[in-house]
């Protein structure tokens, strides 16, 4: 009843909150670095990175409870942007604990502008798909995410067009970023995004995605993929795809993102390991689920402050639920409610993130996005990272 009436609930907001715009702006809720065209007029090169430190309190992992959490580096980053006459350069590489899969590259590519609303990028880039450049608010993202579709960057190409109030992005990528050019070889998790990994790679995939403007600042869309899933012990290929529709509509100082999308992976493999798919970052890997419904709702308010250096608050609410139709699967859910403080280069998300059946909020770690646990409870972390971004 409750899944019924969340569904509901989206369609409606997809189709009478378009009708109850106004062209305002709201605040980007997510201190990323966004490429910025550069002077064309002579090269140019603008250096930044940012320094994140991490609180994190878990429910599930007593002695952690115990000694009243655990205090430490989230990570540190490099962006190098460049810019000469049609040509842009961007790249991003991290740095976590060696735990969390190390240094590695987030993204990176060049951008080509055949004018101001026609551009082509090739290199490690974004995925054309659902919300971007990002489907949620808080530092926790949301679940599709975590089974890469949000914020997820491949090898290949993709093209970008705006016309008027329409805007087109079609994209072809040959794989997952490749750390090892082997015969056989599985691909390393050590990476941002959540690829196919262990015994299945990603390969020969194409997007499509198209939004209207509604205003200046509002959109709503729809995407699709579909790929090749090479299995490496038989050497055939198997095939993913995945559809979404979306919007990300701002109302004054209110931001809503609401999203819902299915995937289906037919895998060439072994009966043994049918029913699941192995997705792999930050030095770990974990099974998720061959096919879903993901639905997404996500708000966000930002006021404008005078607190001392704090400049604004951004409160949000985000909520996902990951439907798994297979016969004996439990379903996943995922909640982050929080505040983003604002005070100049300092940015803080302080978030009570809730999962049940979310490997990364709760002990289901192996198979919380797959089979689940029917038993499993709600758990939580109470999460606190600030940063200083320069």
């Amino acid at each position: 009843m409750i899944k019924k009436l969340y569904i509901i609930s989206c369609l409606t907001l997809f189709i009478i909150f378009p009708q109850l715009l106004f062209a305002q702006d709201s605040t980007q809720t997510k201190k990323d670095t966004i490429p910025i065209r550069l002077s064309p007029d002579k090269p140019t090169l603008k250096i930044g990175g940012a320094l994140r430190f991490n609180y994190n309190l878990s429910t599930w992992k007593k002695e952690q409870v115990t000694r009243g959490g655990d205090f430490g580096l989230d990570m540190f980053r490099i962006n190098a942007d460049a810019a000469y006459k049609k040509l842009d350069f961007h790249a991003e590489y991290r740095f976590y604990s060696k735990s969390f899969g190390g240094s590695f590259l987030k993204d990176g590519y060049v951008t080509y502008n055949f004018n101001d609303s026609t551009n082509l990028q090739a290199g490690l880039v974004q995925n054309p798909f659902g919300n971007t450049t990002y489907n949620s608010h808080n530092w926790f993202f949301n679940l599709p995410y975590y089974v890469g579709f949000e914020d997820k960057f491949s090898m290949g190409f993709k093209f970008h067009q705006q016309r008027k109030r329409w805007s087109y992005d079609v994209a072809f990528f040959k794989n997952a970023m490749e750390l090892d050019f082997g015969d056989k070889t599985e691909i390393d998790p050590s990476r941002y995004s959540y690829d196919v990994a262990g015994r299945n790679k990603e390969v020969n995939q194409g997007n499509i995605k198209t939004e209207y403007m509604l205003s200046d600042h509002s959109k709503i869309g729809v995407s699709g993929m579909i790929g090749g899933v090479y299995n490496i012990p038989t050497g055939r290929m198997g095939a993913r795809w995945a559809g979404a529709v979306h919007t990300d509509l701002n109302f004054g100082k209110l931001n809503v993102k609401l999203q819902s999308m299915y995937y289906q992976y037919n895998l060439a493999d072994s009966s043994a390991y049918k029913g699941v798919v192995e997705l792999g970052a930050y030095g770990a890997s974990y099974e998720v689920a061959q096919r879903a419904f993901l639905h997404t709702a996500s708000l966000a308010y930002t006021q404008p402050v005078n607190l001392g250096p704090v400049t604004s608050l951004t409160f949000y609410e985000n909520y996902s639920y990951m439907d798994k139709p297979q016969h004996g699967y439990t379903d996943t859910q995922m909640n982050v409610a929080g505040c983003m403080v604002s005070a100049g280069n300092l940015v803080t998300y302080i978030d009570w993130a809730a999962g049940k059946n979310q490997p990364w909020l709760g002990p289901e770690w192996q198979n919380g996005l797959s089979s689940g646990n029917p038993d499993s409870q709600w758990h939580s972390r109470f999460n606190i990272n600030f940063g200083y971004y320069f």
